[in-house]
């Protein structure tokens, strides 16, 4: 079990990340209100998820290969069939993060 200060210390890392997004966010989303009056903050949002989908799937991936690393450390033998699976994985994570990008990206620029 972590404790308390290593809890805390991540809890303010995330939102650390996510501050300077949702000030991004929000910029962008007025200045395109002001452009262009049929924008709402619906489309800041949608640029939000975009970049949680592309971190989401950095993670996802790091912790892939981070676990693929310690079963070769641990079976070396296997180490061909790890690291064909690790592809594999990891090109579904990347394939369902590219889906998720286009999608906002798809709502940004609706």
């Amino acid at each position: 079990m972590e404790n308390a200060m290593t809890k805390y210390l991540k809890i303010a890392g995330l939102m650390s990340l996510a501050a300077p997004a949702v000030s991004m966010a929000q910029t962008l989303t007025n200045t395109a209100v002001e452009h262009n009056p049929g924008v709402s903050t619906g489309t800041g949002l949608a640029a939000i998820g975009a970049g949680l989908a592309v971190v989401g799937a950095g993670r996802g991936i790091g912790q892939i290969g981070g676990s693929a690393l310690e079963s070769i450390a641990r079976q070396p033998e296997a180490a061909a069939r790890i690291v064909a699976n690790m592809i594999i994985a990891a090109a579904l994570v990347e394939g369902v993060a590219l889906f998720g990008v286009v999608v906002g990206l798809l709502a940004v620029l609706k």
